[in-house]
């Protein structure tokens, strides 16, 4: 399968001419405002104001800053993923300790703030606007609950649900699932209704992934899609053995939706099926994880699905809310004709384009065969879907010509790397060292892309290798006592390592020492009710969760010797492990982090640079190399994308014609967030939230907007 990077190996421009006559994105918000997630229901990410431009960036400056509260700068654990939304001057956010607040988007002057102790220490990316007539709703998602406030107060609307909130967790339950689910993304509004999706865990006690829609004054459900089929439901066969719903969670809608108003059409990108890595107990295709649902807004009812990715079990579900935009391609007879698509980006580096009516595939899409060796009990799928057009915008594979040159440990890189499973973009498991590339967070990741009304789209995508591999787990005796060190390594190994070190980027933390950071209250109650990435462990005995406690506090657990008997799966993962050298980069050769701008009518990329930098490795002479990155772009009618995402403190504008970085400036904290822009006044302002906290880069709690520092 070709590669554009190869293509792009010096990552210079390629010039190639736009199509004339720019064709409309629906569903844009109007232009003084940015109204919901990602800018409108067609997550576009792009506003069509102009008044900060090519011409006039140069006299971007800061408008106002605003201290939302709640940052941990001591351990650095919290972060902003917030993309806010703007209505009306004022502008809706989320703290970051998760809380909701609104400010005078002009001056950052603040009106309000929540304070809600209940909302379940999660990362939350924005929130969700309803208004009709005199009524208007902001709706939140925060620990198991979905809330309703006042927009001018910030106060519950108390008529909604049970006292302003509604339960998550209701209705998704299964036997033997945990407590953890989330709706951290925004999810979208069709006339009177709020349709759902929620994050729940990765593991063997996930929940049910269903889609809910809510009534959005009285919070009572009206129609709900099940992800994982009942006997009598379409895509039922494409699971075995037989009630999946009984044993299997996850397949859920945790990455964000699109919503095309006019037709009454919602598009919703599905999750892996639990958990992420083994798939023996869950034999066949698995409808509808990994998949791209249109359902019909009104009913949930099914219109059309495509499948990424069939028996996920490289954690290779869809990152972001697809975009929905229209294209020009040419009929059978030759002739231009406008279509109505909606366009799907992947971890894997892939963007699938689709008739957002029928489903067809624009561009050919192929069943290619990949390597079936997994472990025994595994059945993995004989092929994939790949399309052919565009291109990927990641290499999609890792070998040995790929290790970076200058990697401080090349030898024991190239060793390790001959003893591994690599060189195939879907190899199963098994017990030896087995590489994904790009990683398990993409290629394309959760800040999603951006697209313009000539139908051009706007990729930031990451490009570093992951390993795992799987380990037998001994079944539970209900007949043996088990110690708070075989507890770890049952619940917690997989994600903080064997030895409690953590992961590189601090995704997982290091647990060691953490009695010296926390009390040993404040552990457990992380445990009761899980933080950020981490589920809650409410599910488990209080003994079990106490015994944790005391082994990752070094203390000798006391009382009566403790007993498990909830059956666990034949194997666990060794873990998400990012890898790198010892000097902290990546082991593949850049770039590392990249923003490329394809073009969805023709399927050629007109560009690839690199996104970020090291500044060390650029004094010493070497090309910028780009950088890990999280959070999407903007882009807007001033011909500019504009960009945090990396790891190097910076925001960046660049002429979207030419790739070039025509302006930038230093965040007090890595902007790993998508950033919005909105009028006020005649005055066009642009605002990120710099929250930091990933990648090892330190946690604050700012939102700062930029305006032009003269009117042009």
């Amino acid at each position: 399968m070709p590669s554009i990077s190869s293509a792009l190996k010096v990552l210079c421009i390629v010039s190639l001419p736009l199509l004339m006559g720019g064709v409309v994105t629906p569903n844009l918000a109007p232009d003084t405002d940015w109204m919901e997630y990602n800018g409108d229901g067609a997550r576009s990410h792009y506003s069509s104001l102009s008044q900060i431009n090519t011409a006039t960036v140069q006299h971007l400056k800061v408008a106002w800053t605003y201290a939302s509260g709640g940052a941990d700068t001591i351990n650095n654990r919290t972060q902003i993923q917030c993309n806010p939304i703007i209505i009306n001057g004022v502008l809706y956010g989320v703290s970051a300790d998760t809380q909701v607040f609104a400010i005078d988007a002009s001056t950052g002057r603040q009106r309000w703030k929540t304070q809600i102790s209940d909302n379940g220490g999660t990362t939350s990316r924005g929130v969700t606007y309803w208004s009709e007539g005199n009524e208007k709703r902001i709706f939140w998602g925060a620990g198991q609950w979905l809330y309703a406030l006042d927009p001018e107060s910030g106060k519950l609307i108390e008529s909604f649900g049970q006292n302003g909130k509604i339960d998550l967790k209701s209705g998704i339950e299964r036997p033997g699932a945990d407590n953890y689910v989330r709706a951290n993304t925004p999810n979208v509004v069709y006339k009177n209704l709020l349709v759902v999706g929620t994050r729940v865990s990765e593991d063997e006690a996930a929940l049910l992934g269903d889609i809910r829609a809510y009534d959005v004054r009285t919070g009572r459900i009206v129609w709900t899609f099940h992800t994982i089929p009942q006997p009598d439901e379409f895509g039922y066969k494409t699971w075995s053995p037989a009630q999946p719903r009984q044993r299997i969670g996850g397949a859920n809608a945790w990455a964000g939706m699109a919503i095309d108003r006019q037709r009454g059409i919602v598009y919703v990108p599905t999750g892996s099926a639990a958990f992420d890595f083994y798939g023996g107990n869950r034999k066949g295709d698995n409808l509808f994880a990994n998949c791209l649902v249109a359902l019909d807004a009104s009913t949930g009812k099914r219109i059309w699905h495509f499948q990424f990715v069939h028996h996920d079990i490289w954690d290779r579900d869809p990152p972001s809310p697809p975009n929905l935009l229209t294209v020009v391609h040419n009929s059978p007879d030759g002739r231009p004709r406008r279509i109505d698509a909606v366009a799907q980006t992947t971890k894997q580096g892939h963007v699938f384009v689709f008739d957002r009516v029928t489903g067809k595939p624009l561009f050919p899409v192929v069943e290619q065969k990949f390597p079936t060796d997994g472990i025994a009990g595994e059945s993995p799928s004989p092929t994939q879907p790949i399309p052919l057009k565009p291109a990927p915008f990641t290499k999609q594979t890792f070998t040995e010509a790929d290790i970076n040159p200058w990697a401080a440990d090349r030898p024991d890189l190239v060793a390790t790397l001959r003893k591994a499973r690599t060189g195939s973009p879907y190899i199963p498991l098994t017990k030896d060292m087995t590489i994904f590339f790009p990683g398990t967070s993409g290629g394309a990741q959760w800040g999603g892309s951006a697209t313009d009304p000539d139908g051009i789209m706007y990729i930031p995508a990451k490009q570093n290798p992951c390993f795992s591999s799987l380990v037998e787990q001994k079944q539970p005796d209900a007949n043996a006592s088990v110690t708070g060190a075989q507890l770890y390594s049952l619940r917690c190994a997989a994600c903080h390592g064997a030895e409690r070190q953590g992961n590189h980027d601090g995704s997982y933390p290091s647990l060691l020492n953490i009695s010296a950071r926390l009390s040993t209250d404040a552990i457990y109650q992380v445990l009761l009710k899980g933080r950020g990435m981490m589920p809650s462990f409410s599910h488990l005995p209080e003994a079990e969760r106490k015994a944790i406690v005391d082994f990752l506090s070094n203390k000798t657990t006391s009382g009566k010797s403790i007993r498990i008997t909830d059956k666990a799966a034949p194997y666990k993962h060794t873990g998400y492990n990012r890898w790198y050298d010892r000097n902290g980069y990546p082991v593949n050769e850049p770039p590392w982090g990249t923003l490329s701008a394809v073009n969805l009518n023709t399927g050629v990329y007109l560009w690839q640079v690199p996104l970020g930098e090291y500044k060390e490795l650029t004094e010493r002479g070497i090309p910028p190399t780009g950088t890990d990155n999280y959070g999407g772009p903007l882009v807007t009618g001033g011909g500019l994308v504009f960009i945090g995402a990396t790891s190097d403190e910076q925001f960046r504008a660049i002429d979207k014609k030419t790739s070039k970085t025509v302006w930038q400036a230093q965040l007090p904290a890595a902007g790993f967030a998508s950033p919005s822009t909105y009028s006020v006044n005649g005055k066009q302002f642009i605002v990120i939230a710099c929250g930091g906290g990933k990648l090892g880069q330190k946690s604050k709690d700012t939102y700062v907007a930029f305006a032009l520092d003269t009117q042009p």
